[in-house]
């Protein structure tokens, strides 16, 4: 945009003074405003012929699916969201492990800094829709030469304010004021999203370390029974009633238990220390809450309405981003329109210091201008075009960022519908490899079966008790999933 401050040859299109009065300086010459009515006329129409051309706007191919494909039912209706959705799990650990990250996770910290420096450039736009009025007093002393070549020292004193002001004619710094609330309102929608994600990041983890307690404590009760049979089976064969190809077995089957051990606690050390950090604290241990067993997923009622996505902080940010570069995208364009601007300068002089507040020479000068450029080489055409790519692309990325949503929901319900299934087939499969496990051991006892069939069972018993806990852990976390892909839960409003 063109300032009346600008002047010919500075690189810039020359603005045109239209009307301008000095108080001190000069007198107005009579008929002297008709022409410059006239020229002023002329400018504008001239300008508001060279206007940029904006292209149109892109059409909207989106469209909310009347249900979701993967239904999870019957339940009760939807309930209103819950915004401190991680205590629907029931866990203080949890509760106080999501509580302090939001409090003191780094990348929030970040993200709530950037809010406040987009709150900081919504002000500064703000301000340009105001006056700007400054103050300046100094005292100035000057050694020169007189007119006969005696060296002549000069005392002045001055005080003098400038004030200014930009009507805003056409818009455009409500434009740009604005475009910038709307960035400041994405940005603070960005930051929901991140702590949205650090929320579900620690819900996650926490659970995955529950997971991973009970399997430790499943492996470690699995290797004491090996060893138990361990050492029967090495009895045995020191009387002479089974082979040593039974004993080696059961002492490999002992060994396999006992290095699942290590690899278990390496993982839970890991799991740890990741949640220390996403907590915003240094690597260490994590207090627990309620075991594996004792945690439920919360239910999922049935019939939740696709327009939940709505309120998803990543699909506000877009929508927000796509308001911003509208109001970009109208504050260029209105660049080749003319502005206007009142500017006000006054002040006080006096050669005597004394004099300044008693009996100073007042100075003041008055002008209203009216500037636009004439020719810029297509300059803001390639900025309005600029403009309207950027519109387009923030369009094109909010109808993107819904269809992600749409996607990440029905993912996440159908994984916990599949989760479910899966799981009642493990009970099924348990149920039978602990009934297998029996009629080997009691076979083996009898002596109508080696040793090795009951090693076959064991094996396939706890694989299944591993399968089991390791379900229970996905459906807890595909439920975290379907929390942060709602936005933090289902509900009305």
């Amino acid at each position: 945009m063109t300032s009346a401050g600008r002047k010919p040859g500075d690189g810039h299109a020359a603005p045109h003074a239209v009307a301008e009065a000095w108080g001190n300086e000069r007198e107005s010459v009579p008929g002297s405003g008709r022409p410059v009515r006239i020229f002023a006329l002329a400018l504008i129409m001239l300008v508001a012929g060279c206007a940029a051309k904006v292209g149109p706007a892109p059409q909207a191919s989106l469209t909310m699916p009347a249900e979701w494909r993967a239904a999870i039912g019957p339940g009760d209706a939807a309930r209103p969201m819950e915004r401190l959705w991680w205590r629907a799990f029931g866990d203080p650990a949890l509760t106080a492990l999501v509580e302090s990250a939001l409090e003191r996770n780094g990348d929030l910290l970040v993200a709530r800094a950037r809010v406040a420096d987009y709150r900081a450039r919504t002000d500064l736009a703000r301000a340009g829709q105001q006056p700007a009025v400054n103050v300046d007093a100094a005292p100035v002393r000057t050694r020169a030469l007189a007119y006969n070549g005696a060296p002549h020292v000069t005392n002045l004193f001055q005080a003098e304010f400038q004030a200014s002001y930009e009507i805003d004619v056409w818009g455009r710094l409500a434009s740009l004021t604005g475009a910038a609330r709307a960035a400041y309102a994405a940005e603070q929608a960005s930051a929901d999203a991140a702590a949205l994600s650090v929320a579900a990041s620690v819900a996650s983890g926490y659970l995955n370390l529950r997971g991973l307690d009970a399997q430790l404590e499943l492996t470690q009760a699995t290797l004491k029974l090996r060893g138990q049979s361990r050492e029967l089976a090495r009895r045995q064969f020191e009387v002479g009633y089974s082979s040593r190809l039974e004993w080696l077995q059961a002492q490999a089957e002992y060994e396999a238990a006992a290095e699942q051990v290590p690899q278990l606690q390496r993982q839970i050390f890991e799991q740890e220390n990741a949640l220390s950090i996403l907590c915003g604290g240094n690597p260490g241990a994590i207090a627990r809450g309620r075991a594996l067993s004792e945690l439920s997923p919360p239910p999922v009622p049935a019939g939740l309405p696709s327009d939940l996505l709505l309120r998803r902080p990543d699909i506000a940010r877009a929508g927000r981003a796509l308001a911003a570069a509208g109001a970009t995208l109208a504050a260029t364009h209105d660049q080749l329109l003319p502005s206007f601007r009142l500017t006000a300068q006054g002040g006080v002089q006096s050669t005597v210091f004394h004099e300044l507040l008693s009996d100073p020479a007042r100075l003041w000068r008055l002008a209203g201008v009216v500037a636009a450029p004439l020719f810029d080489g297509g300059r803001t055409q390639a900025q309005t075009d600029s403009a309207a790519a950027l519109r387009d692309q923030a369009f094109h990325a909010y109808e993107n960022s819904v269809r992600a949503a749409l996607a990440e929901t029905d993912n996440g319900l159908g994984a916990i519908l599949r989760l479910r299934e899966q799981a009642e087939r493990n009970d099924a499969r348990r149920e039978t490899a602990a009934e297998t496990l029996r009629i080997a051991r009691n076979r083996y006892r009898n002596g109508y079966a080696s040793y090795l069939e009951e090693l076959d069972a064991q094996r396939t018993l706890y694989n299944a008790d591993v399968q089991r806990l390791q379900l229970k852990t996905r459906v807890l976390v595909a439920s975290v999933d379907l929390y942060r892909a709602l936005g933090g839960g289902w509900g009305g409003q």
